[in-house]
């Protein structure tokens, strides 16, 4: 019972939770209003209806998730004060700074330019309109940024000095922070995973049209652009989590080894597929492995060192004290395989799909082929979680490597059962927006793009009927 109530379980379990939750939101927002840019440019260049009718059906997938995400976006600033306070006291000087900028700059930038966006299709000239979508796009990428700088200090501190009266860190290099190399590494490979997760779920609604026969002509530009688009994303995705496994070697070697299950080092070092064994390394009972992919991963070479489990353990003890500095090793090892697994299904499958789709292609696409497209939406988003796992769980036991342990950035008067109490209320809250999230996105994906009657006038501004506007928006 008294583990139950622990308060460092429960509010562990509390921000994983809800922190999973929210970005659930963050990748589709950011992915989903570039895509959106990128097919209004092509209506601006063409004056093709059908882009634009495709800028009405995404651009309100994106709308409505971006209302979402505001929303679920706030709790994670609540749960800073209320369960992790010490944290926050530890950090908050380093921590804020890039989350203040996010917060004053890029989310102001983002917010002002969706309201011009949506109110301004029969107000503003046409190239001015479209700059509204763009500079959204941006300010949503900027603000990621700022993000992962905040989060990547915690992966690797840079940019501070302790302040030992206070017991706190204190920032003096801004600069420092905001170009750490894990933010560095982590941006391009959290951007190219968000325009994966939109383009597949353009592909799945594409899919679900085309299936029923319905608007072939529009879904089929957007089934080539979304199956395209995951393509190219996913080789961005390959190639920038290339260089974050590097990053992620220099800062952290633990994760990498924990990654790995690798517990003695090794030079050269396989990559195993699949293993079974004891959760101690002592035992393997069987595996299917690459010979120097570990190695190469780790190093970029062949027959590099890898460190292990035993050895970093030892030399964390000796510097930093007595304690166990091994995350829990199941869940850094399969979190690794499926977030790589899972986005190669989902590219695997637009590729399938241009060779199904593509122009001369004799027999009509299979039904199950339509069906695998539109099951293809989840694997970007759950590859994306389960690599927010593999990140945040191989830093355990640290909250702060190096500098501050999970178990102490805790808040000390917050009972086990006040977490307990919001858990549960964060749970039907968060349950209950689900529900409406998924069911509003549904609704706007199955009454599929809307037909619009195009006109202009003396200005070049696109005149659009106010209540098709009311109908989209």
């Amino acid at each position: 019972m008294n583990e139950l109530l622990d308060p460092l379980i429960l509010a562990r379990w509390q921000f994983g939770l809800t922190t999973l939750y929210h970005f659930l939101f963050v990748p589709l927002t950011i992915g989903m209003a570039f895509l959106v840019a990128i097919l209004q440019t092509a209506w601006v260049r063409t004056s093709n209806p059908a882009y634009l009718r495709l800028v009405k059906l995404f651009g309100k997938v994106f709308l409505i998730n971006f209302a979402m995400g505001v929303v679920t976006g706030i709790v994670q600033e609540f749960q800073f004060g209320m369960n992790w306070s010490e944290y926050s006291r530890f950090v908050g000087d380093v921590f804020g700074a890039p989350l203040a900028i996010e917060g004053l700059a890029a989310f102001f930038v983002e917010a002002t330019f969706i309201g011009l966006w949506i109110f301004g299709w029969d107000r503003l000239p046409k190239l001015l309109h479209l700059a509204s979508i763009w500079m959204v796009s941006l300010a949503t990428i900027a603000s990621a940024y700022f993000i992962l700088a905040a989060n990547a200090f915690m992966q690797n501190p840079v940019g501070f000095q302790m302040n030992e009266e206070r017991g706190r860190a204190e920032l003096i290099d801004l600069g420092a922070v905001l170009t750490n190399p894990v933010a560095l590494a982590a941006f391009p490979h959290t951007i190219f995973a968000s325009l994966m997760f939109a383009a597949t779920v353009i592909v799945a609604v594409s899919a679900w049209h085309l299936k029923r026969g319905q608007h072939v002509e529009v879904m089929r530009k957007s089934l080539k652009f979304g199956l395209w688009s995951n393509v190219l994303a996913f080789a961005g995705t390959a190639l920038s989590g290339d260089q974050l496994g590097l990053a992620m070697v220099a800062a952290q070697p633990m994760k990498m080894a924990a990654a790995e299950g690798l517990y003695d080092t090794m030079a050269p070092a396989s990559f195993s597929i699949f293993t079974l064994g004891t959760p101690d390394g002592a035992s393997e009972l069987f595996s299917i492995r690459i010979p120097y992919l570990l190695s190469f991963l780790s190093t970029h070479t062949l027959d590099g060192e890898v460190e292990g489990i035993n050895d970093l353990q030892a030399l964390y003890t000796q510097q930093y004290g007595p304690g166990d500095y091994t995350p829990i090793i199941w869940v850094t090892y399969w979190s690794f395989r499926w977030m790589m697994a899972l986005g190669g299904l989902a590219a695997l499958v637009s590729v399938v799909g241009l060779w199904l789709t593509r122009k001369g292609a004799k027999r009509p696409v299979h039904p199950l082929a339509w069906k695998a497209a539109i099951w293809t939406a989840p694997l970007p988003m759950v590859a994306s979680l389960v690599g927010w796992v593999f990140t945040e769980m191989g830093r355990q036991p640290w909250i702060v490597f190096g500098l501050l342990k999970t178990e102490a950035a805790v808040s000390p008067n917050v009972a086990g059962w006040q977490v307990l109490v919001s858990l549960a209320v964060f749970t039907i809250v968060y349950g209950s927006l689900a529900v409406v999230e998924f069911r509003l996105i549904k609704k706007a994906a199955q009454e599929g793009p809307p037909e619009i009657e195009l006109d202009t006038d003396a200005d070049g501004r696109p005149r659009v009927d106010p209540d098709k506007l009311a109908i989209v928006y």
